[in-house]
């Protein structure tokens, strides 16, 4: 019993930490959306009002938003998964020693960035851009892509599709291949073996990467922000609009849990969805057959067959250079001797961009805030993740798999409500410094990453190489410094490196807390790229880019990358 409850008080820490920077924060934002007035002053309401949610769903514009906003992430997640297969299948089917090259691909844009990357789809969508050029090339009226859904939609879907690509690889990489080899020998083609083998057996997978895909779409705002201009608007908008500018709390914070709620039924919606396709699963009904004429089936069969390499190429192709290439045009935009950061003809080689970066005081004191935040968040989350981690794999208590759910809960719930509630409690005690404001935040944000990778961790240590330390009289301490802390070595290194590049390059929620006096550098970036345009965003930004790929190396050192993502 004592070990049970010595297992347990690990996981404590990081527990307390999850109540005090995520469950107060979406608390007060819960209070707040059901106050009855939305004065900066006035005093909290203990009888829960619906005037709010009323305003909301009886306004035409809300509501406009709302909708649009979600039917953004429908799409999005639609087309990360047409584009996150073809991908996924690359990925499993690269010699072991091209794998990490691949997951590089995948892993750089997701590391890097959010503002960067949208920075790239407008350069790649500019007037001028490579999409408009080549177009005219064909003899094509010169498209206007720039500033509106399909711009928003294009940026959201660069961002979030390695999160299906990885969803999708854990699958698909443990799926047997004899099935495949199975159906190759009876006939099938390429078409029928996806959706006869490959497609029924990753639906677990397709479910996992459509609810994050979803999720993160739906409660983003930055790449609208950026990429769709004044002329796109969607949720997370508003409600940073209605809480920082216009300071209506209780409007900001009902609109918030609307996209909370939202969120959950989708959840119910895509897991409903994908448990009908199920139906050779114990208790789930059969879905009705379509029963087509011999002949036509035949046909379409045929003319799957025929499109399906030359389909499968084509959206593969298409998927890494929506990965790759914007962050290119960045890089090369950063080089260029043109004022503006939009401007994607190259008008010649310059290196002055650099320069005024080092003699804006501005960068170098935002850059050294990051740093100092992302080192602080790494060490916290390292400091409570760990013992969690050896807590949910070794401990004995009851309801440990339902602990390990609910401690990587904040990935599922919008970034914007925890912002906007903690906006919230760092007013109402202001004596909080608004650094440590951010900073439990961004623990908040990286300790589930760091958490999943600790767990795979301690999961894979060798107990027999403690149990012998012990035998020969090591104390615990020294078993722990001398055994098993060489074993966590690389693991340790990889979730600090991933935790750090997460919690630098964050701006969505960090966006909420920032101040006149305190600013980190990826939300300086955002700001400018959103009022200015002066073409040192396109430099710093190839700087985030370039950090990412270094650090990424190092984690190779420690660990293959295929296998980072593995855990």
């Amino acid at each position: 019993m004592t070990g049970r409850v010595g297992s347990g008080l690990l996981a404590l820490p990081y527990g307390v930490w999850l109540l005090a920077a995520f469950a107060a924060p979406l608390g007060a934002v819960a209070l707040l959306s059901v106050q009855q007035t939305g004065g900066m002053f006035d005093p909290i309401l203990l009888v829960p009002s619906t005037e709010q949610y009323v305003e909301l769903v009886g306004d035409r514009f809300y509501m406009r938003v709302f909708l649009n906003t979600l039917l953004l992430g429908v799409g999005v997640a639609t087309a990360c998964a047409v584009l996150g297969y073809p991908l996924a299948l690359w990925l499993t089917r690269l010699p072991p020693r091209w794998k990490p090259l691949g997951f590089a691909i995948v892993l750089v844009p997701l590391l890097t960035n959010v503002v960067v990357r949208s920075l790239g789809i407008i350069l790649l969508l500019a007037p001028r851009g490579i999409v408009a050029s080549l177009a005219v090339e064909l003899g094509l009226p010169r498209p206007d892509l720039l500033f509106g859904w399909f711009a928003v939609g294009l940026a959201l879907t660069q961002v979030f599709l390695p999160f299906m690509v990885l969803a999708l690889y854990d699958v698909l990489e443990g799926q047997e291949k004899r099935l495949d080899e199975a159906a190759t020998s009876l006939g099938a083609g390429p078409a029928m073996r996806f959706f006869r083998v490959v497609l029924p057996l990753s639906l677990p997978g397709l479910r996992a990467g459509l609810v994050i895909t979803f999720l993160l779409a739906s409660e983003s705002y930055v790449s609208a922000a950026l990429v769709g201009g004044r002329k796109v608007l969607v949720s997370g908008m508003i409600v940073l609009k209605e809480g920082i500018e216009v300071m209506n709390y209780p409007l900001a914070s009902a609109l918030a849990m609307l996209m909370l709620f939202a969120g959950v039924l989708a959840t119910f919606l895509i897991g409903r969805a994908i448990a009908l396709l199920t139906p050779w699963i114990p208790g789930r009904p059969p879905l009705p057959r379509l029963r087509l004429p011999p002949a036509l089936r035949r046909a379409l069969v045929a003319v799957a067959e025929a499109l399906a390499p030359i389909v499968s190429r084509l959206l593969l192709a298409i998927a890494i250079l929506l990965l790759v290439f914007p962050l290119l045009l960045v890089a090369v935009a950063s080089v260029n001797d043109s004022p503006q950061a939009t401007v994607a003809q190259f008008v010649g080689f310059t290196l002055k961009w650099y320069a005024l970066i080092l003699e804006n005081p501005r960068y170098l004191e935002d850059a050294w805030t990051s740093l100092q935040l992302a080192l602080c968040a790494v060490a916290i989350a390292l400091a409570i993740s760990l013992p969690a981690a050896f807590a949910l794999v070794r401990g004995g208590f009851a309801g440990r798999e339902a602990l390990g759910a609910l401690y990587v809960l904040p990935l599922a719930l919008p970034g914007i409500a925890i912002g906007l509630g903690m906006l919230r409690l760092l007013q109402w005690f202001n004596m909080v410094p608004p650094f440590l404001g951010i900073l439990a935040v961004h623990v908040v944000l990286i300790a589930p990453f760091m958490l999943m990778l600790l767990r795979a961790s301690v999961a894979q240590l060798d107990r027999s190489l403690e149990e012998a330390a012990g035998g020969l009289g090591a104390t615990p301490a020294r078993v722990f410094r001398r055994v098993i802390l060489p074993q966590l070595g690389p693991g340790i290194g990889v979730a600090c490196v991933i935790g750090f590049l997460n919690s630098f390059g964050e701006v969505t929620v960090t966006a909420f807390l920032t101040t006149a006096r305190m600013q980190t550098l990826p939300v300086r970036i955002y700001a400018e790229a959103t009022f200015s345009l002066e073409n040192t965003v396109n430099a710093i930004s190839t700087i985030f880019i370039l950090v990412t790929i270094a650090l990424l190396l190092l984690v190779n050192r420690l660990m293959p990358l295929d296998r980072v993502w593995r855990r």
